[in-house]
């Protein structure tokens, strides 16, 4: 079998989000876990794969020297080529990351700065997803019984559970794709929920990639702990 040729791989990861559901006197990607900040602990996954050849961080203005300080230079994190400057959503934080990116970049992998639990394994599997597709999503089945409900909270269908996935991040992308879908969203004043959906809207197709339930979106105080319980079994490993 003729082996894929490996193509000019970057990623971006985006903490420029505020974290007002944390209620905490720092961003949740700066606040430490199992030692080291949630940010640190994101970036160093990406750092150790031997597929990704540049990272761009996207932050808050305010925060790109504390950033570059006690994350980049902190933990030698060398494969980090620039910091970006984050916009007022997150839509917007992840097009100013990608406009950093290298003009030999192929494919390119989005991940939240706040999910610190990726696995490689997840990483290498979706960059070769979108290597043959186009896109690719990374998520996992849901476990519960989803509801649709009307606006008064009354139930209108029960989903077919097998269908069903919970999104999560990386999500990679051939990189002409992807910023020809972030193009057309501000063309368009269109904001999505996530970029998957921005390729959605071009009619392109996005495959899913099986990821993992502890690859988590650090958001509240319980997750916090609910974190610490992770690093504690992986320790154990």
């Amino acid at each position: 079998m003729k082996k894929k040729q490996q193509l000019f791989t970057s990623a971006v990861i985006v903490a420029a989000g505020r974290g007002s559901r944390m209620n905490m006197d720092r961003n949740k990607q700066f606040i430490d876990i199992g030692g080291k900040p949630v940010l640190a602990w994101t970036i160093q996954t990406f750092q150790e794969c031997n597929r990704i050849k540049e990272i761009v961080v996207v932050v808050s203005e305010q925060e790109v020297m504390y950033c570059k300080q006690n994350i980049i230079d902190f933990y030698g994190f060398q494969k980090v080529k620039t910091i970006a400057v984050g916009g007022k959503e997150r839509q917007e934080s992840v097009y100013n990351g990608l406009k950093e990116i290298d003009s030999e970049c192929e494919i390119v992998l989005i991940h939240d700065g706040a999910r610190p639990f990726v696995k490689e394994e997840s990483i290498l599997n979706s960059i070769s997803t979108a290597q043959e597709y186009g896109a690719a999503c990374v998520g996992v089945p849901v476990k519960d019984t989803i509801k649709r409900v009307d606006e008064q909270g009354f139930i209108k269908k029960t989903l077919d559970r097998s269908t069903l996935w919970a999104v999560q991040t990386p999500q990679t992308f051939k990189y002409d794709l992807i910023m020809h879908a972030h193009r057309e969203a501000t063309k368009w004043d269109f904001k999505g929920t996530d970029d998957a959906v921005l390729v959605e809207r071009l009619g392109a197709s996005t495959k899913f990639v099986m990821g993992s339930y502890d690859n988590i979106k650090i958001t509240t105080k319980e997750d916090l702990a609910v974190a610490e319980e992770i690093l504690s079994r992986r320790e154990e490993l």
